[in-house]
């Protein structure tokens, strides 16, 4: 990393807190991509819904919330069937397993006759076969609980993808609304699943990639009845939910009629569904405070890493504000991006570089997915070649910084390949709670000497002051810029 090692030779270096209560999740918690962005995007620290669902279940409140009072009575007025759907680990990234097992209880409480979970199995944000210690916890508590019913389980490589790669979520679909997928039982669930993980070369699942397994056939979605999505995380439900909301993107000759859903968080802004928990949106963020000074700017990133540099950069908000450009780079159709580990880092590299150039935009900013999807797969050279695309391209980026005038910002909205090996050898494919680096190079541009302990809703302040612009009142970040450019 030539880029960040020359930046920190000549002093332009700090690191910032990425994780935990820095980004407003649980202290000691992982930071992700959703959570990262929008702390860097809005200059403040708001508690996430991980935190505020948390709070509602210690709270004993979670039971109470009108939208949940509302699916529990729709079930039973129509068909008695209730369906959660999401993933199920504590990794805290999308959904959190507390969750399910609350609204389980509180579906129980409320008298809804039947209730069906569809277990997306994680192995991304958590260890890659750790699966059956979720399925065996959730299988225990049903157990006590003496109500409700694992149907499937799915991959959410499948369930959960983003890319628009609908061949995935056509196989997910097909499981819970056929039943297509092998047929286990709860007592051979976990012995089904390790005789996946034992399968060698393309044979092998992990828990990401598990096709389905149909545990209740008469736990499969029909018309009618009632859908609860359990994520608390946008990006990775907007396909599945759509497909079973809406319309799927996929022809299929199943596609049940008259159901009900509602979710966890807020999706989509076009989305017409009830939301259990709907958020504030924040007001001015950066992209919205550039805007209404009529400053133009330009949000770039390739397709794994869009969304994060539009709408939760700009705090949750779908549509670009006046005088915002958006422009996405398409991420290469690989099965998994240790394939190729470089990804579209050289295209990003290229539009922001025009866009400096170009001179037209004030306030330029783009995502670099290598460091991060890459190291998701746990294949440790190819984080390395991965590392080494994204240290190029911000080369690249620097050098038409210093020809223009601009000054160059890097951090990181969480941590990922600085660890891909852990204590015992084995690969490690999810977050870690490292500070991330930030850097600053330009002229007259030197960092503070902070007094306190810096973090990502730092960032957009910065920003500011670098541009010579007021911090609106709602950002709570401090400026780490010593003297203004």
């Amino acid at each position: 990393m030539d880029t960040l090692a020359e930046a920190e030779s000549r002093g332009e270096y700090t690191t910032l807190d990425a994780s935990g209560l820095a980004v407003g999740i649980p202290a000691g918690v992982m930071g992700n991509s959703e959570v990262g962005h929008f702390t860097i995007g809005t200059g403040r620290v708001a508690y996430q819904d991980l935190v505020a669902i948390n709070l509602s279940i210690s709270d004993k409140a979670l039971a109470s919330r009108p939208v949940l009072v509302d699916a529990f009575t729709t079930a039973k007025s129509k068909t008695g069937r209730l369906h959660f759907l999401g993933l199920v680990s504590d990794g805290g990234v999308h959904s959190h397993i507390d969750h399910l097992e609350a609204l389980l209880a509180a579906a129980k409480e409320a008298s809804v006759p039947q209730s069906f979970i569809h277990f997306f199995a994680d192995g991304r944000d958590t260890a890659p076969v750790s699966g059956v210690q979720y399925v065996g916890r959730l299988q225990s508590y049903l157990s006590s609980l003496q109500y409700g019913t694992l149907a499937t389980l799915t991959g959410r490589y499948y369930a959960m993808d983003r890319d628009k790669r609908y061949e995935r979520t056509k196989l997910a679909f097909e499981g819970l609304v056929k039943g297509e997928g092998e047929r286990v039982t709860p007592d051979n669930l976990i012995q089904k699943m390790e005789e996946r993980y034992s399968l060698s070369g393309k044979e092998r699942q992990t828990d990401e990639f598990m096709k389905p397994l149909i545990v209740e056939d008469a736990g499969t979605i029909r018309d009618s009845d009632t859908l609860i999505f359990i994520d608390f995380r946008a990006d990775r439900m907007r396909q599945i939910v759509e497909a079973l909301g809406l319309k799927p993107q996929f022809q299929t000759d199943a596609i049940p009629r008259d159901l009900s859903v509602y979710t966890m968080t807020q999706y989509k802004g076009e989305f017409p569904f009830p939301v259990i928990f709907p958020s504030d949106t924040p007001k001015n963020s950066l992209a919205e405070w550039l805007s209404a000074k009529s400053i133009p700017q330009l949000h770039t990133a390739e397709t794994e890493k869009y969304a994060h540099v539009t709408f939760f950069f700009n705090g949750g908000v779908e549509e670009a504000w006046p005088g915002e450009d958006r422009v996405m780079v398409p991420s290469p159709k690989v099965a998994t991006y240790d394939l190729q580990p470089e990804m579209s880092a050289s295209g990003v590299a290229k539009e922001v570089v025009k866009a400096v150039k170009s001179g037209k935009y004030p306030f330029v900013m783009c995502n670099f997915a290598p460091p991060d999807m890459v190291g998701h797969t746990g294949v440790y050279d190819a984080a390395v070649v991965a590392c080494a695309a994204t240290d190029v391209a911000i080369g690249e980026i620097q050098r038409a910084c210093e020809e223009t005038g601009y000054v160059l910002l890097i951090t990181a909205d969480h941590g990922n390949a600085e660890r891909m090996i852990d204590e015992d050898g084995n690969p490690v494919t999810k977050h870690t709670t490292y500070r991330v680096p930030f850097c600053v190079h330009g002229d007259g541009c030197k960092l503070l000497e902070v007094t306190h302990d810096p973090g990502l809703a730092d960032v957009a302040p910065t920003v500011l002051a670098i541009m010579g612009l007021d911090q609106p009142p709602e950002m709570t970040g401090q400026s780490l810029l010593a003297t203004p450019n």
